[in-house]
């Protein structure tokens, strides 16, 4: 990824269908894609969630992914840097404000968010269900692949699915962030080996039919720089809501004194 935005999110095109609009616990009056890992933390996730004040995160063999509230002041940041370490590098999303001046911003890269305007999902009978024994074989075609973040417990975020060949797993796709009301559709990935064969799109909509089948709606991110992936996913019928940067931050080299 190589595009950068500006630090503040930029609204969608109006021109392109906006998603229902809703609050949620990642603050009043903001919507819970605005800030989908702090509303994830804080409702469907909540058990996951390890938690110093207000910031919340993620263990770290399950996601690096760590919610702040949508109004971080200086004692969020401190708890941030409390709960990451010294030295840590944290990535960034839905975070209006950037950090103190003794953060360091290691990079902003250009980010979309999509929604589903015209999903047609449909249940796939050649995918499986995935679960942590299945783990060892989906971070190899991660580490083919390399779709983003993926590690040993992240299948625990909600359901994956994946597509066999000759019993070797060669394609992939799940959920990840749960805000209320919706369900992102993360980690989809074919085998180098049998790209072309539509196997990402059966993925994508049998894993959305799962999140139809339970009253929600999916939405994704991608890379602004992914084309690729941006004209698959707008073919299949989601629609840009928002652009947005993703943000790799590193915390203070000494921890902050406990208030």
């Amino acid at each position: 990824m190589t595009t950068t935005l500006d630090p503040g999110a930029q609204p969608a095109d109006p021109a392109q269908p906006e998603a229902p609009a809703a609050s949620g616990p990642a603050g009043a009056g903001v919507h819970p894609l605005d800030n989908p890992a702090y509303a994830s933390l804080s409702g469907r996730h909540a058990a996951l969630a390890e938690r110093s004040g207000r910031v919340l995160r993620y263990p770290a063999d399950v996601s690096p992914f760590v919610g702040m509230p949508s109004d971080p002041g200086p004692r969020d940041w401190a708890d941030l840097a409390r709960l990451a370490g010294p030295g840590a590098l944290v990535p960034l999303a839905g975070v209006p404000t950037r950090p103190p001046a003794d953060w360091e911003v290691v990079s902003s890269v250009g980010g979309v968010q999509m929604v589903d305007a015209d999903l047609d999902p449909a249940p796939d009978p050649e995918a499986v269900r995935l679960t942590l024994d299945d783990v060892p074989e989906m971070l190899a075609l991660i580490d083919r692949t390399r779709p983003g973040p993926f590690l040993p417990r992240t299948v625990l975020l909600g359901t994956y699915l994946g597509i066999r060949r000759e019993g070797r797993l060669v394609a992939m796709a799940g959920e990840r962030l749960h805000p209320p009301g919706w369900t992102e559709i993360s980690a989809v990935c074919t085998d180098p080996a049998y790209r072309g064969q539509g196997l990402a799109t059966r993925l994508v909509h049998a894993v959305a039919h799962g999140i139809h089948a339970r009253g929600e709606t999916p939405f994704l991110h991608a890379a602004a720089d992914n084309t690729t992936a941006i004209s698959l996913y707008t073919s299949l019928g989601f629609r840009l809501r928002r652009t947005a940067p993703f943000l790799a931050v590193r915390t203070p080299s000494e921890e902050p004194p406990v208030p």
